[in-house]
Order: structure tokens, then C-alpha cells, then sequence
């Protein structure tokens, strides 16, 4: 018997209905969750999902993308935390989630390279450690993994989140 009651909280929660709407594959949760914030967000874009054995990717076509992609992409950055924990959910093979929007992705991490590059030639040249701007988390590994093979220089990071930098400094030789 249901009462007034047991339906609020019925309209509050989810139902059954919407538990079966979840798709069941991680490409398709990704997919869904691209396109709702997609739709939300009313812009005239098509997201193409494509899954390897390393990753699902998600990529966003469309005009005037900046919205989705944020200021110095935050919004983009968001999206792919929420959209990785929905595609992976309960899974225990993990894959890399990449959220792009007509390739934010690989402008951002050629920019990062070129400071990473200057950053590198500055430390071995003055033969002391040069910061970069603050970073969110995946841009400095970015500038880590880029780096990791310059043996002249090593990285860290340094300070807490949102100013967290990464700083690049010379490996300093042994004197015989």
C-alpha cells in the first residue's frame, strides 16, 4: 500500500526504471556521461568515444567548445574525474579516461612542453632550480613524464593545491 509519504520519496530517490537506464559498459557510461553535461550545457557537439586497450577516450566536436573546456580547462578537467569514477565504476580493470574538446588536450600539452623545454635549458644554463606556474595535477605529469628522460634535470613538486608548481633543477655532477 503506498501513502503520500512512500511517493516523495520515491520522486527523491532513484527508481528502478533509472537504475536500468545505467549502461552497463564502461564506454557507455562514459559516453552518457559526456553527452548529458554536453546537452546540459546546450551546446551543438557530437562526442565520439573510443576505447583501446589503455584507455577510453571521449572527444567532443562541435563550435565554440570554450564553456565545456573552462577557464585554463577546468571544466574539461572536471568532466573526466566525474566521468572516470562513472566509467569505472566497479571495475577492476582500470584504463586511462581522457575527456577531450577539439583537442584542448594536445595544444595544452605542447604549451606545456615548450615551458617544460625553457624551464630544462634555464636550469642547466644559470645552474639553479626554475619554477613553473602553479599546475592542477595531470599538467604537472605532463612536465614530469616529458622530462623524465633529460638526465641534465630532475623534477619535483613543490607547495600545496591550487598554487602546487613544479620545479625543474639541474642534476648536479660529482666533482672528481
Amino acid at each position: 500500500m503506498s501513502t503520500a509519504g512512500d511517493s516523495e520519496v520515491e520522486a527523491a530517490g532513484s527508481s528502478p526504471a533509472d537504475d536500468a537506464a545505467v549502461p552497463d559498459e564502461p564506454v557507455e557510461r562514459l559516453r552518457a556521461v559526456v553527452e548529458r553535461v554536453v546537452e546540459a550545457l546546450d551546446l551543438d557537439a557530437a562526442v565520439d568515444v573510443r576505447e583501446t586497450d589503455e584507455e577510453l577516450r571521449a572527444t567532443v566536436e562541435g563550435e565554440d567548445l570554450g564553456l565545456l573546456i573552462g577557464r585554463h580547462g577546468t571544466t574539461i578537467d572536471a568532466l573526466q574525474h566525474i566521468a572516470t569514477r562513472a566509467a569505472l565504476r566497479g571495475d577492476a580493470q582500470r584504463k586511462q579516461v581522457t575527456v577531450d574538446a577539439s583537442g584542448y588536450r594536445a595544444r595544452r600539452e605542447a604549451v606545456l612542453q615548450r615551458a617544460a623545454e625553457e624551464a630544462a635549458a634555464d636550469a642547466v644554463r644559470y645552474g639553479r632550480p626554475v619554477e613553473l606556474e602553479p599546475m592542477r595535477p595531470l599538467e604537472r605529469k605532463v612536465v614530469h613524464l616529458y622530462l623524465r628522460e633529460r638526465p641534465e634535470v630532475e623534477t619535483h613538486s613543490e607547495g600545496d593545491e591550487p598554487e602546487r608548481r613544479l620545479v625543474v633543477s639541474p642534476v648536479r655532477r660529482p666533482t672528481l
